[in-house]
């Protein structure tokens, strides 16, 4: 709004400016402005009457003034020196030649030092202006004030076409085109707007793509438990055997307690939005929050023989998190390296005058090169039967993307150089 305050600033100035300046320069050029003969013959007047007044004394001053307007039936008077004030540079010119010829909203006169009586001053009145001079001067003020309009419209046009886009845009969004977004431009009054109306439909899209693959993955993951469980059921009916019976039963058990925990699991996502608006953040040591994450998961870790290992600088590494959601976010990543390191994992800090960057590494097989950019997805398993014998849901991943997308960092998988497996890297900007 700040660019938008200051262009309306500078459009009503420099309309007024210009059209000042262009009304100027045609006044300049006009005859009718220039010295007129009636003027040359009322200075040449005031001379005269000027030589007339400066043959008497002070007392018969007045009496000559008035003898002299009857006589030549003239608007004359004296007027007092101090009674007007006059800048420095017009001063001198009410003792020159012609006298100093001034204009009032009564007419214009003109004013003369009488170079005998110094603390006095002859005012020649001139007759009224002209109307043909009145109506050309409206015509001018018209003129001011159209060009000044036009200017603004000028610079109106861009910023009612921005916002005739964002109408437009605002309208595909609501009839179901969640794509569209605003054209941005560096040079528009409303790029902030822009910028964070684009980043709303971005918002909105994503909501709509994450409950769209809620509701196909839990169409989709919940038809095997259901197909087991009536399997189980008809089983049950048709066997007279107790424990085939007791065993049907017992498989049934464990389908519900999937689909409660796979129910759980997915509920809890689509809800996990509402939580970004709520960070409790503060100045938290990463080093002792990833020690604290890796200490919680050495028990997994240590049950597959899985060794951690920390690379952490010396000094303590502060940032601006919320301590609850890092906490889990790291905890996902680490639970997934032990589930898939062989023998090693490697947790590392470092930073620039720009990023920090927190690294786990583990010697696993990787993750293959054209699924690095998806599993942060939700609901993408690369090994559905591990992820299914597990009890995984492929949510672990994609809960860790949102948490970090949060605190405006960035989540990416990669090849880890020094372990031969899985790299994923986390990068917090400092400013």
């Amino acid at each position: 709004m700040k660019r938008l305050y200051i262009s309306i600033i500078l459009v009503v100035l420099g309309a007024i400016f210009i059209t000042g300046w262009g009304l100027d320069q045609l006044v300049a050029n006009d005859e009718r402005f220039d010295k007129s003969e009636e003027a040359i013959l009322y200075e040449k007047i005031i001379d005269g009457i000027h030589d007339e007044l400066n043959q008497v004394n002070q007392k018969q001053l007045s009496d000559k003034t008035v003898q002299l307007s009857q006589q030549f039936q003239l608007n004359i008077t004296i007027i007092d020196t101090n009674s007007i004030s006059l800048p420095a540079q017009l001063h001198h010119q009410v003792s020159q030649a012609g006298g100093l010829l001034l204009a009032a909203e009564s007419g214009s006169y003109l004013l003369k030092e009488l170079s005998k009586h110094p603390s006095k001053l002859l005012q020649l009145n001139m007759p009224t202006k002209p109307i043909k001079d009145v109506k050309y001067d409206m015509l001018l003020t018209v003129i001011l004030y159209l060009c000044i309009g036009l200017i603004i419209v000028l610079w109106l046009l861009p910023l009612t076409r921005r916002l005739y886009l964002l109408n437009t845009t605002a309208s595909k969004i609501g009839a179901g085109d969640i794509s569209a977004r605003v054209p941005t431009s560096q040079f528009s009054y409303l790029h902030v707007f822009e910028k964070s109306f684009n980043n709303m439909a971005n918002q909105i899209e994503k909501l709509f793509s994450d409950n769209k693959i809620l509701a196909s993955s839990l169409s989709h993951d919940i038809r095997t438990p259901m197909a087991c469980l009536r399997f189980g059921i008809d089983a049950a009916i048709d066997t007279d055997n107790i424990e085939k019976k007791n065993n049907y039963i017992r498989r049934m058990d464990d389908e519900l307690t999937r689909m409660e925990e796979m129910t759980e699991a997915f509920l809890e996502y689509a809800s996990l939005e509402k939580y970004s608006f709520h960070l409790r953040l503060k100045d938290t040591n990463i080093n002792e929050l990833l020690l604290s994450v890796g200490s919680d998961c050495s028990t997994l870790a240590e049950k597959k023989n899985i060794k951690l290992i920390y690379s952490l600088p010396a000094q303590a590494i502060h940032h601006i998190v919320d301590f609850h959601w890092c906490y889990r976010a790291f905890q996902n990543l680490i639970s997934n390296a032990v589930q898939h390191a062989k023998s090693t994992i490697n947790i590392s800090i470092h930073q620039n005058n720009h990023s920090l960057y927190i690294n786990i590494e583990d010697d696993g097989d990787g993750i293959p090169k054209d699924k690095q950019k998806v599993i942060f997805e939700p609901f993408i398993k690369l090994d559905k039967d591990r992820a299914r014998a597990q009890g995984h849901f492929g949510l672990g991943l994609a809960i860790t993307a949102k948490v970090i997308n949060w605190h405006d960092a960035t989540i990416k998988a990669g090849y880890s150089k020094d372990l031969q497996g899985a790299k994923i890297t986390i990068r917090f900007p400092l400013n």
